[in-house]
This record gives structure tokens, sequence and C-alpha cells, in this order.
């Protein structure tokens, strides 16, 4: 989308619904024109790292080949890994393969994904996820409406070993999961979630990609990269949005290696340096708004609904409420620690200078 010329700006801004006086429509003609809008074309983005997630994969691109609305491609990403690239390539050939020419790390096979796609819309789906048949059907939806920058959907655990009693569905971030406190009717919302999120093409070529400053690198608990993303996408068109479609359904599968205690403590603290880059990188206002809201509203909730559930017979509610005040301080201190780390890492940058 570009944005030299007083004419592109203007129609960038109609676009996006800004304050542009003819660009507003009433209600019944956008009703109309929904009903007849042409859902776009969909790229799926699927990033593999490890030959251990082959049969996560194969079920991920085959619920792909399965959707009411299907994908133009089905893109598989293999990061930096020769044999699973060569198989990949032999084992899946409804799946194009091809291999990240970027940085290692989740961040830079998105975009080596993104730059080889030719839907209109990229939807990215995780290698270890299954998507419902109407995934993509019910994507296209909210994209009736040109300020939709994105659209993602709610994503289900799928415990191989039985959800621990102790797991907040408040921590449901924790394994890359919706969680409570996100809406239950479509909304908008700041950011989408990496494992079930779509975004226009021309937004992802516009902002720049994913950074991979933060990210997932092979195995490591760090994210956040589509959480600066999105804030970097809404900074630059303020009057458009994200929209969460929790109809739109994957189901994240959980190994038991990352039900137990340590992951989950490792994970909120990644998480916790993540948002410090991201509050440095984006601000704190648009960088921790989200937080702020599920720190303060959702997670007291939470830690009452577990007292609330062992009063009445619950063994599990104590830890589930314990492991929120837990996750809670876990990831404050890597926050704190990230936050000192920057400072550190600016004050070297001004010796040097």
């Amino acid at each position: 989308m570009k944005t030299n010329g007083n004419g592109q700006r203007l129609e960038e801004k109609r676009r996006f619904g800004l304050d542009v006086g003819d660009a507003t429509h009433s209600e019944e003609v956008a009703k109309e024109r929904s009903k007849i809008a042409v859902p776009p074309s969909f790229s799926v983005v699927i990033c593999a790292y490890t030959e251990d997630r082959w049969d996560d994969l194969r079920r991920a691109v085959g619920s792909v080949q399965r959707q009411t609305l299907p994908a133009i491609e089905t893109i598989v990403v293999i990061d930096h890994n020769p044999e699973l690239f060569v198989r990949g390539r032999r084992e899946l050939p409804e799946a194009v393969g091809i291999e990240n020419r970027e940085r290692r790390g989740l961040s830079g096979a998105r975009n080596t994904g993104v730059a080889a796609a030719r839907g209109e819309v990229v939807a990215f789906l995780d290698d270890d996820a299954i998507a419902e048949p109407d995934w993509l059907e019910r994507l296209a939806e909210p994209y009736t409406d040109e300020r939709v920058l994105g659209v993602g959907g709610e994503i289900i655990p799928d415990w191989a070993a039985g959800r621990p009693r102790y797991f907040p569905s408040e921590f449901h971030w924790v394994v890359g999961c919706t969680y409570a406190g996100l809406p239950e009717e479509r909304r908008p919302i700041r950011n989408l979630i990496g494992a079930n999120m779509s975004i226009r093409r021309d937004i992802l070529n516009e902002v720049g990609g994913f950074s991979s400053v933060i990210g997932r690198v092979g195995t490591n608990p760090v994210g956040c990269e589509e959480t600066e993303l999105c804030i970097r996408a809404r900074q630059r068109w303020p009057g458009a949005e994200f929209i969460y479609e929790p109809n739109a359904r994957v189901h994240h599968s959980i190994p038991e290696v990352r039900a137990r205690w340590r992951y989950f403590a490792a994970r909120c603290w990644s998480e916790g340096l993540s948002k410090a880059v991201v509050a440095r990188i984006a601000g704190k206002r648009d960088g921790l708004s989200s937080e702020r809201s599920h720190a303060l509203k959702t997670l007291p909730l939470g830690v009452l609904r577990g007292l609330r559930d062992t009063l009445r017979g619950d063994p599990g509610g104590l830890a589930r409420a314990t492991a929120i005040v837990a996750g809670l301080f876990v990831t404050t201190c890597g926050y704190l620690f990230g936050v000192i780390r920057g400072i550190q890492d600016v004050g070297r940058l001004r010796d040097d200078a």
C-alpha cells in the first residue's frame, strides 16, 4: 500500500474509514455490500523447524486441504533444517515447500512465507495445530469491512496428557491458546495470537513484516512478534482494527512437557522479557494496554474463582489460584529484568558512541 502523493494518501484514508467526507456509508449500504462481497483469496503459511513434529505437520497441512473455503496455496516454510525440507518436499506434495531465507526463527520463517504468498490474505497456522473445516470461511467474513487489517480466532488446547489441575485458563497464552479474558463474540482486539491469525498481505508488506528482534527461535519459549506487528500496524492506521472471531477455530496440540510447571514458569519469564522489548519499541501505552487490563481485572477474578472452587470441593481450585499469583509474579520479574537490561543496552550504546 503506497503512501506517496496526496491522491494515494486520500485513497488510503478512504480504505480504512478515516476522516474523509465521502468515505462514510450508511449502515444499509454496508450491509448490502457485505452480502455480495467476494471473500478474499487466502494463502496459508505453516512454519516448521523439527522432524519431531512431523505427524503434527502432516495433520496441519491436511486440515487446510479440507477447508470449505479453499486456500489458493498452502506454504510450508522450513526453518533452517535441510533434512526436514527434503522430506517435506517429498511427502507433502499438496503444499509448497520452501526454506526460510531470513534469520533463523519464527519471525524470519513467517516473513519468508509472506514473500512467497499470492493470496490477498495470509493466514498463519502452527505446525502442531489443526484447523476446523470452516476455519478460513470464518476468518474471511470480517474482511468485508475494508478497515479490518487482520482476523484471528479461537485456539483450543488439546492436552496430550490431560489438562493439569493447576493450569488456569487465564494463562492459556502460556501454551499459545485462547485465554480467559478474550471476547466471547466477534470484537476488535489489540493483537492476534500467532497459532491462528490472518492479515492482509499488503499490510504485512507495508509495515515490513515480523521483527526478528523478538519471536520464537527453536524451542525457546519466547514470543510477542505478532503483538508488536499488530501494534505497529494500528499505530500506522489508527482507524483500522484487528478482529477476534471466536468461531474461526483451531485445535492446538499441547505435549506433556508444556503442561509442567517448569515450562509454565519459563514461558511466563520469557513473556515478561518479550513485553519489555515490545514496550520499548512500541511505547508502554500500546505495548502494555491489554496486559494491564488482564492483570487488574481478569486475574483477580481468576483467583477468586479458584478459591471459590476450593470451597466447593474442587482440589484443583487452590492450585489454580496459586498458579495465577505465581505466574503474574514471574512474568512481572521477567518484565522488570527486561527493562533493566534494555536500559543497560542503551547505556552501552551511548558509551560506545
